[in-house]
């Protein structure tokens, strides 16, 4: 488990990361950070060790981040468009043409407050478990999502379709698509969990609530989870970050809480937060 408790970051963290080849390929096309103030997943894509290159080349361009305080929306922004530049010139035999996912938050300060901002691109997964509800915070650029929000096809229809894993929006690939952002404002208890798909597709949304919940420390619950993935088939990568919000900044300082905190969320009803929160289910958006 790593915490960060330093009293002037934004939002006060502890977290763990775990990940597994899975059992069916031969390599680990995933790349992740998992330091603050930056936690991210890149799935890789393209095969041959390319997704591999383009997954870790992405990844090494956002470690720039670790370290800082905080980063704001413009600092990522250019991360993404620096990283994007550094996957599409991958020389040939060396990841050209291959493209990876993306997705995580970093921390941020927006006006002495706390708030994750969430970066995604792509079909792997940020979530967050707060106030005893887990939403899924990022919205799956792919073709099966792009159904179901068509009403083609429902929800149990989309975990089987043969299209699933086509994905509409990359880094590299030939995709030059702007990601999905969204602001945040931290609560004191929340849990956010970023992943590849090779979690999302082998357990269901009840069974990672359940293990979100069941687990305290977030080391284990990341450890668990991806043993799980893994024993539910395994049939892709799997990689897996849960980090929790220990303390959060606010305009009356930084309010450092105990760790079995219960989660807690704004109030939607807040015209303050409402405009930044995620909307439920596969209809979430709210980039900007």
């Amino acid at each position: 488990m790593t915490t960060d408790l330093a009293h002037e970051a934004p939002i006060a963290v502890a977290g763990g990361a775990a990940t597994d080849t899975g059992l069916r390929r031969r390599l680990n096309e995933d790349s992740y950070l998992a330091t603050a103030p930056a936690f991210l997943v890149a799935d890789g894509m393209g095969g041959h060790q390319a997704g591999e290159v383009a997954s870790a080349t992405a990844i090494d361009e956002f470690a720039r981040l670790v370290g800082r305080r905080s980063v704001s929306v413009d600092e990522l922004r250019a991360t993404f468009d620096r990283a994007r530049a550094r996957v599409n010139a991958l020389p040939p035999g060396g990841g050209a043409s291959a493209g990876t996912t993306l997705t995580g938050v970093v921390v941020s300060d927006v006006d002495g407050e706390g708030y994750w901002l969430v970066i995604n691109v792509g079909d792997s997964r940020t979530y967050r478990l707060s106030d005893g509800v887990l939403e899924q915070i990022s919205v799956d650029h792919s073709v099966v999502q792009e159904l179901v929000d068509r009403g083609e096809l429902d929800e149990a229809q989309a975990t089987r379709d043969a299209r699933r894993n086509v994905i509409t929006r990359a880094i590299g690939a030939g995709s030059d698509a702007e990601p999905d952002y969204w602001l945040i404002p931290a609560e004191v208890g929340d849990r956010i969990l970023v992943c590849s798909d090779g979690l999302s597709n082998e357990l269901s949304t009840d069974r990672i609530d359940r293990i979100l919940r069941d687990e305290a420390d977030p080391q284990a619950a990341a450890t668990r989870l991806t043993h799980e993935a893994v024993l539910h088939g395994g049939r892709d990568n799997v990689t897996v970050i849960v980090v929790d919000a220990l303390g959060v900044e606010s305009a009356r300082g930084c309010d450092v809480a105990a760790r079995n905190t219960q989660p807690a969320v704004p109030d939607p009803d807040d015209d303050d937060t409402a405009d930044t929160r995620p909307r439920a289910g596969a209809a979430a958006g709210g980039g900007f």
